[in-house]
């Protein structure tokens, strides 16, 4: 086990990044940090409300602030939002010194799993079309992570089990 690197869940919202995190983090007995949730604790707001009051740039600006800062901790399991993996900095630092898993999923499950959501502020008046777009164009980066977990028919626990796996091998 590499002990300094940290494991980096990322992937579309609704792809469990936050849920299969925290339970590989409690497996592998690491810290979990969830981004969305230290962002809505630092402004002490909603996400859904910090697009609406403040804008997406400026969103984009302190997740960027927060998850660079998260990613100098040591042995922690982190899960990125969704967007956050797009950011050129987050990205090249998570790609140069850690662990990164993409939680794959066929576009439908995502785009059933997001579509009505009322709390993803990206969702909230997209059309599916919109949405596969978005789906789409955001795979081609997240196709950059380290390791891709095709998740379409595996359960939770297998998902969890494999991420495991590769942590434990490498």
């Amino acid at each position: 086990m590499k002990s300094k690197e940290n494991l980096v869940f990322l992937g579309m919202m609704g792809s469990g990044k936050s849920s299969i995190g925290s339970l590989v983090a409690k497996k592998l007995k690491l810290n979990f940090v969830d981004i969305d949730k230290e962002i809505e604790e630092n402004l002490n707001l909603t996400i859904k409300k910090i697009f609406e009051v403040k804008g997406e740039d400026y969103f984009r600006k302190i997740e960027e602030q927060i998850t660079l800062k998260k990613l100098k901790l040591n042995s922690s399991v982190i899960s990125l939002g969704g967007g956050a993996f797009v950011n050129n900095n987050i990205r090249k630092e998570i790609l140069k010194n850690h662990m990164s898993f993409w939680l794959n999923w066929d576009d439908k499950i995502l785009l059933n799993r997001i579509k009505n959501s009322k709390k993803r502020p990206l969702t909230i008046n997209a059309t599916d079309n919109e949405l596969i777009d978005l789906i789409k164009k955001r795979s081609n980066i997240y196709s950059k992570a380290l390791y891709e977990i095709k998740c379409d028919n595996l359960t939770k626990n297998e998902i969890v089990n494999k991420i495991i796996e590769i942590y434990e091998t490498n």
